[in-house]
């Protein structure tokens, strides 16, 4: 399938899913949701005006990668919602990455149908911290970001390798799979120069970024920062505010210390989340 029909595909089954009020990846009948996201009939709350899509990285589903974050921001009071894209060779998030930004601008715009919203929260694992850069610089999707939370995002690629986990695939080769997404994340890619060739950031939506020391597979971990104003940007690295944690980049996104982080700067009114913001080490 083309790359144009390809989005013309996923544009027209979030138009359906909207308005039957179910997810696009739930109206194909082939994907499994993380506990509490895609409730299609869910409508925000003035405490919680916007809506939360989640965004796996690279390798991973929606289901895996979101199990426990999910439910922690639905149980909270939030319109939660996730999606899996960048599917090649049967594994997700391996496409080209500015091919799944293509597939994140209608989900986005099918989450802001069903739920009335004219903005989102995105928060993103990895490669889904980072892809959504480009929906907003490049697609036209900043007007429709509140705030951006990447969880060890690539932003400005890594130094390391790009491994799949073995219980994703047997082979570490990835280059057999065809993972353009691993060498778009390369640091000094065409693809990462074309990103960045516009800057960190873009104006609108408002970033924080959470990043560990430990991170083994985005590196140096500091590549993840961004630039930007304190008014626009947080950067928070973990051990920072918990020197005891040793969470990895894999399990970032189901750290308690870091759901604590995400929590308080979806929690903000403006701007990302305060720098000072010191949540419990558990």
């Amino acid at each position: 399938m083309s790359l144009l029909a390809k989005t013309l595909s996923i544009a027209a089954v979030a138009m359906l899913a909207s308005s039957l009020a179910v997810a696009p990846a739930q109206a194909a009948g082939t994907e499994i949701s993380p506990p509490g996201a895609n409730d299609w009939s869910c409508k925000p709350t003035a405490e919680h005006p916007y809506p939360v899509i989640l965004v796996p990285g690279t390798f991973e589903s929606m289901e895996k990668n979101w199990s426990t974050l999910s439910p922690h921001l639905k149980r909270a009071g939030y319109c939660v919602f996730a999606l899996n894209y960048g599917e090649t060779s049967g594994v997700y998030a391996t496409a080209p990455v500015a091919e799944s930004a293509q597939e994140l601008a209608p989900f986005v715009d099918a989450v802001r149908s069903a739920t009335g919203t004219k903005k989102v929260e995105l928060v993103g694992h990895s490669q889904g911290g980072m892809m959504p850069r480009y929906y907003m610089g490049f697609l036209g999707g900043a007007k429709y970001v509140h705030q951006l939370i990447g969880i060890a995002p690539s932003n400005h690629g890594t130094e390391g390798v790009i491994i799949p986990p073995p219980s994703v695939v047997p082979d570490p080769d990835y280059t057999g799979l065809g993972c353009v997404a691993c060498a778009d994340q390369q640091a000094g890619s065409a693809f990462m120069q074309k990103l960045n060739s516009i800057g960190d950031t873009v104006a609108g939506p408002s970033y924080t970024v959470i990043s560990t020391v430990h991170d083994e597979v985005v590196i140096p971990y500091n590549s993840q920062f961004l630039a930007g104003p304190a008014r626009q940007v947080t950067n928070i690295t973990v051990q920072d505010k918990c020197p005891a944690d040793v969470v990895e980049h894999d399990q970032t996104p189901n750290d308690p210390v870091v759901h604590q982080i995400v929590a308080h700067a979806l929690g903000q009114a403006s701007g990302p989340a305060d720098p000072a913001y010191q949540p419990s080490c558990i």
